[in-house]
């Protein structure tokens, strides 16, 4: 019987997440007479580390992936679950994405007192986050809020919005519903509002590519239609070689094709917005090649100067 050795962050967040991920793969293997077994490997990050500091300042991709890769890297863990939101776009060589279960809500949750919607809230309300993806958009959806930089678990996140006079904060709804505090959620924010992140809401289970075995279980775990959004979203992400410190999100929906044919159609809008939310680029275009269509609305939105607003953001 193998031992698989998991290798996660420490929040309580992605100790749930990464409990769920073991669970379902022992369900996989028990149904395809797979013997094997698991124990978690607790990481700190860079990211996990550095708190008091926003995320566009702390600068670099892989924020909160590079010591877990280390670690599978080295032999030391066989897999890995990332939030996919934290994955650059290159992964070290040797390493891969092993499966892409199915996504959760990809939607950003608003948490207020007094379970306000976004409409709702009063002039000059003070909201935090960390992301300039959510700020930009806030912004750009209600000119007259006060944004203000909130870093922490969600536990210690909530908890500022009781203890430092915040009005409200923007969090995913997938680490709500996964750690069961779907009724902490005062409004959902729809994507026309609020664009996601690349690949929230979805996992990342990474391991060596040369793990044959890791590869054929992992395998079993895949949610074809979630893997192939993801894949549109990231190559998008490629193209203007985003991160955590940009103000650019993307979100794909996959359907049924309209001509009847086998391969899904794929629906994906783009946005890169400047911090103060003053300009928002948005473009959505549908297809069935996840890769040609991230590309496809990149080079768009580059057509516009998203390229010009991403460089002055990062310098």
């Amino acid at each position: 019987m193998r031992t698989i050795i998991v290798g996660t962050r420490q929040s309580a967040l992605a100790l749930t997440q990464t409990g769920q991920a073991v669970e379902q793969l022992k369900q996989i293997a028990a149904a395809h007479g797979i013997e094997c077994q698991f124990e978690i490997k607790k990481i700190v990050t860079k990211g996990d580390r550095i708190l008091d500091v926003t995320l566009s300042k702390v600068g670099g991709k892989g924020l909160f992936v590079k010591e877990i890769e280390q670690a599978l890297l080295d032999g030391e863990i066989d897999m890995a679950v990332h939030s996919m939101k934290d994955m650059p776009f290159e992964l070290p060589e040797g390493l891969v994405v092993g499966a892409v279960p199915q996504r959760e809500d990809a939607r950003d949750a608003l948490i207020t007192r007094g379970h306000r919607s976004l409409d709702e809230l009063p002039q000059g309300a003070l909201v935090g986050t960390s992301s300039l993806r959510r700020a930009s958009q806030l912004q750009h959806a209600r000119p007259d809020l006060k944004i203000e930089s909130v870093r922490g678990n969600i536990d210690s996140r909530l908890r500022k919005l009781e203890e430092d006079n915040f009005d409200a904060i923007l969090l995913a709804a997938a680490g709500l519903h996964r750690i069961g505090w779907q009724d902490r959620i005062s409004a959902y924010l729809p994507p026309e509002v609020c664009l996601p992140a690349v690949g929230q809401g979805a996992l990342c289970i990474e391991c060596r590519g040369g793990d044959a075995f890791m590869l054929d279980l992992l395998g079993k775990f895949q949610h074809e239609p979630t893997a192939l959004a993801v894949r549109a979203e990231r190559a998008f992400l490629g193209r203007l070689n985003g991160g955590c410190q940009v103000p650019l999100g993307a979100y794909a929906s996959v359907s049924e094709s309209s001509s009847g044919g086998a391969e899904p159609l794929l629906t994906l809008t783009g946005m890169v917005g400047t911090p103060d939310g003053t300009t928002m680029l948005k473009e959505s275009v549908s297809g069935s090649d996840p890769e040609a269509l991230g590309l496809l609305v990149a080079d768009k939105l580059i057509a516009q100067g998203a390229d010009r607003i991403l460089a002055e953001v990062r310098e």
